[in-house]
């Protein structure tokens, strides 16, 4: 993979309690027909933690700034539509993606079963070069905390921009 001559990197978290209004969205993907998250847009938290990931490393704000929650365009958005103008916006802004790497933490929602469609969609949105520089992984917190009790998720992502000369 060819670097550009500045790399630099972002962090982004999102999180969400579950609620009552399935499905539950993860980079694109139904995970469970059965619960989603309390949201604005469709809550799709691998998205909007990636989208920060991206703004925070490219210099651009938050996801707030671009995608507040009192705009009427954000209920019930697509996340993974906000995730592509979000890499258009690094693009403009002289970026692109080089790679991410996101981490779901939660008690009971599987991962594994899904890895490879949220990994192939984060890749293609992002317009990512090298589909294996996207890396999705899951974890728990062995009982502790909100997610433990099974309330809610959190979603960690890093995102690598290079820059595009």
């Amino acid at each position: 993979m060819y670097l550009g001559t500045d790399v630099r990197v972002g962090w982004g978290y999102d999180v969400h309690r579950f609620d009552d209004s399935p499905p539950l969205i993860l980079g694109g993907v139904v995970v469970d027909d059965q619960r989603g998250v309390a949201a604005t847009s469709d809550g799709d938290l691998v998205a909007h933690a990636v989208i920060d990931a991206i703004l925070g490393a490219a210099g651009l704000g938050d996801i707030g700034e671009h995608f507040p929650s009192d705009d009427p365009q954000s209920e019930d958005a697509d996340s993974m539509e906000m995730l592509a103008r979000t890499a258009m916006l690094a693009h403009e802004a002289g970026w692109y993606v080089a790679g991410c790497d996101v981490t779901v933490v939660a008690e009971t929602v599987r991962i594994a079963p899904h890895r490879e469609a949220i990994r192939v969609n984060l890749a293609d949105r992002l317009g990512v070069m090298e589909p294996e520089s996207v890396s999705v992984k899951a974890t728990t917190t062995d009982g502790l905390g909100f997610a433990g009790r099974d309330e809610g998720l959190s979603v960690t992502a890093v995102a690598v921009l290079s820059s595009l000369d």
